[in-house]
């Protein structure tokens, strides 16, 4: 399916932003409803299920942050994410330095973290049953650590040497973090260490530090501005502004050296790329100026570009339950990428012509004997 994705004429997304859309989120719990991110500060919530039932449908705005609304974001949202667990509440940060939890029923925020710098990125954990917190990657170094249940950001992870553009939790350890910097570093941490960072990612696997401790491990040679975990968790994903995309193991940090080719980067913030789920083999969906390149991971093949939108393309989702995926640009557009479907069965071959089932189909075998067609 995931191969036959193309622009889908039948379904379009309520066009509600007046610039451009940052970030996209789909809530794991049903797959069905879906915030956006403005760079004007909105926020805006869609139903994507079809209540129509009709082929040609517009996936409804159904609320918004609005620029009137007393809580809005004042510079541009560039992360959006629901809380795991329910769609009751969902989560939103901005250059404007804040991290805001939303009320999704009544659309005012439960709880404001503030930051010293812009917020590039936060993530929850989607698996975490025993803490409830949120990493923070701002214009600082360190990334901070927010606790929903106590409302404190007392807890600090240091090491990066410059801002930290994205963070991203592992899917199958819940105290492990990812954190990609514009220092060309990808620390792995346990928060639960005091020391905190177990490992900082070396793409070159130990090889060259021994020569010159100053090109020891880093992970790119340019900011590190994206990453994004396999759904297993065993490997990582990483993007750089020196056009490169690499693939570590996630427990030896091992670089596996996986070629991708030139992965064009002009990004100078973080870059909102995703993975596929459920796929065999999986695939990478990232923006490429203003396509999506669809790659696949283990091997580094570049399959095919989406093209569609008008300007820079700024993030992409992929919703799993059917293999759909929806990315937002610039261009102010959120387009829905859907499988082709099958060819349909030609009209002239009408129902009569058919032999006729006397059993239930379902308990018959599909092959008919050239005696019964007679």
């Amino acid at each position: 399916r995931v191969l036959s994705l193309e622009l889908n004429k039948d379904r379009d997304v309520e066009r509600i932003h007046g610039s451009g859309i940052n970030t996209l989120d789909i809530e794991p719990v049903e797959g069905r409803y879906m915030l956006s991110g403005g760079s004007d500060g909105v926020i805006v919530l869609y139903d994507l299920e079809n209540l129509s039932r009709k082929p040609s449908y517009t996936c409804k705005a159904l609320c918004s942050v609005g620029r009137s609304h007393p809580d809005v974001h004042r510079f541009s949202v560039e992360t959006v994410q629901w809380y795991p667990h329910d769609t009751g509440m969902f989560t939103s940060s901005s250059f404007d330095k804040a991290l805001k939890i939303w009320d999704t029923n009544t659309l005012q925020p439960a709880d404001v973290f503030h930051f010293e710098g812009t917020v590039y990125s936060h993530h929850m954990s989607p698996i975490a049953t025993k803490h409830c917190l949120i990493a923070v990657g701002t214009k600082s170094p360190k990334v901070q650590l927010c606790d929903l249940k106590s409302g404190s950001c007392s807890h600090i992870l240091q090491g990066h040497r410059q801002e930290v553009l994205a963070v991203s939790w592992s899917p199958r350890h819940e105290y492990v973090l990812a954190t990609a910097s514009a220092d060309s570093r990808v620390k792995l941490w346990d928060v639960r260490r005091a020391s905190g960072c177990l490992t900082t990612l070396d793409q070159h696997n130990g090889e060259k530090s021994k020569a010159s401790s100053e090109a020891a491990n880093t992970a790119h040679n340019g900011r590190v501005n994206g990453l994004c975990y396999t759904n297993d968790g065993l490997h990582l994903l990483t993007i750089g502004t020196d056009d490169r995309m690499r693939l570590w193991n996630s427990s030896t940090g091992e670089n596996t050296l996986v070629n991708y080719g030139k992965v064009c980067n002009e990004s100078r913030k973080g870059l909102k790329f995703t993975i596929s789920c459920g796929c065999n083999p999986e695939f990478a969906f990232v923006p490429y100026g203003s396509a999506i390149a669809v790659y696949t991971v283990f091997t580094g093949e570049l399959i095919t570009m989406l093209r569609g939108h008008y300007s820079t393309v700024n993030c992409c989702v992929f919703q799993p339950n059917f293999q759909e995926l929806y990315s937002g640009s610039k261009d102010c557009n959120i387009l829905a990428w859907i499988p082709a479907l099958r060819e349909p069965v030609p009209d002239d071959v009408s129902e009569k012509s058919l032999p006729q089932q006397h059993l239930n189909p379902a308990y018959e075998d599909a092959w008919s004997s050239s005696d019964d067609e007679g």
